[in-house]
């Protein structure tokens, strides 16, 4: 089960909105088959594993043990399901990191195996499966993405100058990084004054990797349609209050004056089908994220030798503890979990 996990983290930032899964095919405690799931709309982990198996064990595949880190589908989506692969290959035991909570599934998978006559052994490293997807899970089991919150800080807790200046904060090695998290996230999103006056392009451009969809809130709809975030580089939501339109990759979302904003935002991204999300400013937008309880995970960047006078503050993070923390040359790396938001 260990090896299922690694094979399928390999598919990250490739399978969303489906889970990163993985599966290995085990005869006489050797493994005959391996494979995981790629890339969205091809072949799941279950295929691409019995498919890897050599001429010379296929003969063996009917007394083997398939090993996968998610319950196999039962359903028709953009391929056919799983479990009748399983089946028709006359695989007689399954063993399952953890169930799969989509609607469409949610346990249809292991009462098919288990009909056909299958033997199925469940919670296997269950923990570190869910983990591995908490994106999937906290979308499919919360109605909501995964929330990543993330931010740049002086020593001082300082984010930009008090005119909103940029300051060059984060060494390169973290720069990389953090467009290695892009890539790895279905969405990035910034408030207004990120927007107007950072100008940025939200691209992954140190990292291999898709782009995640742009969002940027503007209430109002009062940013200059010149900036970088208007451009087709990649899809981008503009939430609003006024229009819903869609100009090229640039799509207007508009919504209600009725629930909290950030409430409003995390319901639209849902109804996007957006997985995961890294929230990347200003003090304003996170600040109301954490504030209002939507959040899963913080990652804080701070350069231990840089002091801005006069900034703008950094969110108030002093209420969370236990933080992990590592050194990347100056910069400090400091991540929270939200233990209370759960999967």
């Amino acid at each position: 089960m260990q090896r299922c996990l690694q094979l399928a983290a390999s598919g990250a930032g490739n399978v969303a909105p489906n889970p990163m899964v993985g599966a290995s095919l085990v005869y006489n405690n050797k493994i005959i088959g391996e494979g995981y799931h790629m890339k969205y709309g091809e072949a799941h982990a279950e295929v691409n594993c019995i498919a890897s198996v050599e001429a010379d064990n296929r003969s063996v595949i009917s007394q083997s043990t398939l090993y996968v880190s998610l319950e196999p589908c039962s359903h028709f989506g953009k391929t056919p399901p799983c479990a009748d692969l399983i089946i028709e290959n006359r695989i007689p035991h399954v063993v399952i990191g953890c169930k799969d909570p989509f609607e469409k599934v949610n346990g249809g998978g292991i009462e098919k195996l288990l009909a056909a006559g299958v033997r199925i052994t469940t919670g296997i490293l269950e923990d570190e499966a869910m983990d591995l997807n908490k994106r999937f899970f906290t979308f499919h089991t919360k109605q909501r993405p995964y929330i990543i919150l993330k931010w740049a800080q002086s020593a001082n807790a300082r984010i930009a100058t008090g005119t909103f200046g940029a300051v060059k904060i984060s060494n390169l090695i973290s720069d990389t990084m953090v467009h290695k998290w892009r890539s790895e996230e279905s969405a990035i999103m910034v408030g207004f004054n990120t927007a107007k006056f950072d100008d940025p392009s939200l691209t992954n451009r140190l990292w291999t990797g898709n782009n995640p969809v742009r969002i940027v809130l503007d209430p109002a709809l009062e940013l200059k349609t010149s900036l970088q975030l208007f451009s087709q580089q990649a899809p981008t939501l503009i939430i609003n209050r006024l229009k819903s339109s869609t100009e090229g990759k640039v799509k207007y979302c508009k919504i209600s004056d009725g629930l909290p904003i950030v409430e409003e935002c995390v319901k639209l991204m849902h109804s996007e089908g957006l997985l995961s999300v890294i929230v990347e400013g200003g003090t304003k937008l996170i600040q109301a994220f954490i504030n209002e309880g939507y959040w899963d995970e913080i990652r804080v960047i701070e350069n231990s030798e840089l002091q801005i006078e006069d900034g703008i503050t950094a969110p108030n993070i002093d209420a969370f503890t236990s933080p992990a923390i590592t050194m990347v040359g100056s910069d400090k790396h400091i991540f929270f979990r939200n233990n209370t938001s759960g999967i």
